[in-house]
């Protein structure tokens, strides 16, 4: 379809689901002008819920739909669709196993206009500390379009994390998604580079212009838990350095699975990711994005301090 927006190729894929599963519906808090669950709304009315801006109810209904035997997903942005419901994803959906798809839309420091209270810069470290929770960051469009239709029929908890802007695709359009399995999209044998949702075309980006100096191989790993470590670390032995980017905190997210799966390995690593602090407003997306060191050059001066060791 050539969705360049994550949230826009959600919201259509969803619709499109739709069609032909019935179980399919959809809750709002309040901001489905915005994570797109207005396209289900549109399409579906009787099979959409609007719930006000009130996550945690939203998330114990979507819980009781789900044992009813629907596939609820529920929508808002991701700092507080994953934090503001934390307490019933973790006791009534997780330990429930119940089959309920959160999605945290505007995640990372994509809503750069309302600043930190806004930004998730934390979601995906403490949705993967849940136990039976499957967390999933796309690296674009394509891949979200195929990751809805992955955890549609998936049974059980996923959280899926969703970029606020437009920007281009870095995965081929229709490729199916495989849950777990992480994907190489640049060959290379110097350096690793493990990347994450929007920050995988900034990879990609860095690796291109170092070609010819430096040979980086760019991982796009799109789960994030389950996490496929013996994949991690055979896509990392011809390798001398590691660098993982992710428009995350370096705490417990990207860099954190990834240093646990190759611990044994005692290979150097160098992080670009959000240092510690909360997200700040900004007058773009791009000017956010460097004020925290998210930048094609950051992800280069990590390569190059890896392929100097």
């Amino acid at each position: 379809m050539g969705y360049i927006n994550q949230r826009v190729a959600y919201g259509n894929t969803l619709v499109e689901l739709g069609k032909t599963n019935d179980k399919i519906v959809v809750l709002d808090a309040d901001l489905c002008g915005s994570t797109m669950g207005k396209l289900f709304e549109q399409a579906y009315p009787d099979r959409h819920y609007e719930m006000g801006i009130a996550e945690a109810n939203m998330t114990s209904v979507a819980a009781g739909l789900a044992q009813t035997g629907k596939i609820p997903f529920t929508n808002s942005f991701a700092v507080f669709s994953a934090g503001r419901a934390f307490d019933q994803i973790r006791q009534t959906i997780s330990i429930g196993k119940l089959n309920v798809k959160i999605i945290g839309s505007s995640a990372g420091l994509s809503d750069f206009g309302d600043g930190s209270t806004h930004q998730s810069v934390e979601d995906i470290a403490y949705m993967r500390s849940i136990p039976n929770m499957t967390v999933i960051c796309p690296a674009d469009a394509n891949e979200t379009v195929e990751a809805v239709k992955a955890i549609a029929e998936y049974e059980g908890p996923c959280y899926l994390r969703l970029n606020r802007n437009d920007y281009n695709n870095v995965t081929v359009e229709g490729k199916k998604f495989e849950i777990g399995v992480p994907t190489v999209l640049k060959e290379g044998n110097q350096v690793a580079v493990f990347a994450t949702g929007y920050m995988t075309g900034i990879a990609l980006e860095a690796a291109y212009e170092l070609e010819g100096t430096i040979s980086a191989k760019v991982i796009n790993v799109s789960t994030l838990k389950p996490f496929n470590e013996k994949l991690i670390i055979e896509m990392s032995e011809s390798c001398r350095g590691i660098v993982t980017a992710e428009e995350h905190s370096i705490i417990g997210g990207l860099g954190g699975a990834v240093s646990q799966a190759l611990c044994k390995a005692c290979k150097p690593i160098e992080f670009v990711g959000i240092n510690d602090t909360f997200g700040c407003s900004a007058h773009s997306y791009k000017d956010v994005l460097a004020y925290h060191g998210l930048t094609k050059e950051h992800v280069i001066d990590a390569i190059k301090k890896m392929a100097a060791i």
